[in-house]
């Protein structure tokens, strides 16, 4: 087990799991989120920044792992990404350690830094809210809602609020607002993309960002994202932003147990052979080999 504890949260490692808990007052985005428990297979690698007052942890995920950084698509802020740790000084070393102790997982189980084919990450609980400018969106698992304030044009507060299914959702997109430029967060129905801006769109909040809570909003894209139905073709151009992954191919048929049985034991052994080139090449410890083996052997 490795874990730091610092006041911008925990992150514990078992060598199976990382477990990510957001500290008390950090930003909201982080705080709605709640506690994240990334399995290794998501991870695609972990690195440590320092400075002068401590450093940063990163956890970088495989692409397509994650529904809320799928929704974000890079447009984060170090603040609110989850998968970020401020480190104060006096916690470098056991940062560093961390990330040893996962790369060394990563290295020792054979993870792939490639995509993934479907989220590995449930996303945020339902229900979910979050937003601001003129409205607020709200997920129940099955119900979109967006209900306007005072600010929102006159086109959609005659309207009142909007409910639709997320059976009906074939893309959903977030933009957060950047200096000048307000933010959005659009629902795509039936296919369609609606060309009219967002404060006019009653299928989008127009995000103006004029405080932290909207960023809140990518957090009810990525709990759509996970829950929409499976689309037949990708959507075009500007939908594909945040669009749901292509669904997984068919699995092949299993093969008898007796085969299976067979294959899993090559596997291992083959695993046993990579182990022992690995402690040759000076990649892996003594005692880190000793480690990994008896991993392998209590599996034969």
């Amino acid at each position: 087990m490795a874990d730091i504890i610092t006041r911008d949260g925990t992150w514990s490692f078992d060598g199976d799991t990382l477990r990510v808990v957001p500290g008390s007052k950090v930003h909201p985005v982080r705080q709605q989120l709640g506690e994240i428990a990334v399995p290794l297979r998501a991870v695609a690698g972990a690195s440590f920044e320092p400075d002068r007052k401590g450093g940063r942890l990163r956890l970088r995920l495989r692409a397509g792992a994650c529904p809320v950084l799928r929704a974000a698509d890079g447009r984060l802020k170090d603040a609110s990404d989850p998968y970020q740790l401020l480190v104060e000084k006096d916690r470098t070393g056991v940062a560093e350690y961390l990330v040893d102790e996962i790369r060394n997982a990563l290295l020792i189980e054979q993870v792939p830094d490639g995509p993934v084919e479907g989220y590995l990450l449930p996303g945020p609980s339902v229900p979910v809210s979050g937003g601001g400018g003129d409205g607020t969106a709200s997920f129940d698992g099955e119900t979109i809602r967006l209900v306007w304030n005072w600010k929102a044009e006159d086109s959609k507060t005659a309207g009142g609020a909007v409910s639709f299914p997320v059976t009906e959702v074939s893309g959903v997109r977030w933009v957060p607002s950047i200096g000048l430029e307000n933010g959005s967060l659009r629902f795509d129905r039936f296919g369609t993309v609606s060309s009219a801006p967002p404060k006019f769109d009653p299928y989008s909040l127009d995000l103006w960002g004029l405080s932290k809570r909207e960023w809140t909003a990518v957090l009810v894209a990525a709990a759509v994202l996970v829950r929409m139905p499976e689309q037949p073709t990708a959507p075009t151009a500007p939908a594909a932003l945040g669009a749901a992954p292509e669904p997984a191919p068919a699995a092949a048929s299993p093969a008898p147990a007796a085969a299976s049985a067979a294959d899993d034991h090559d596997a291992l052994l083959r695993r046993l052979r990579e182990l022992g080139e690995l402690r040759e090449a000076g990649i892996l410890t003594d005692e880190e080999f000793t480690t990994a083996k008896q991993a392998v052997l209590k599996r034969l």
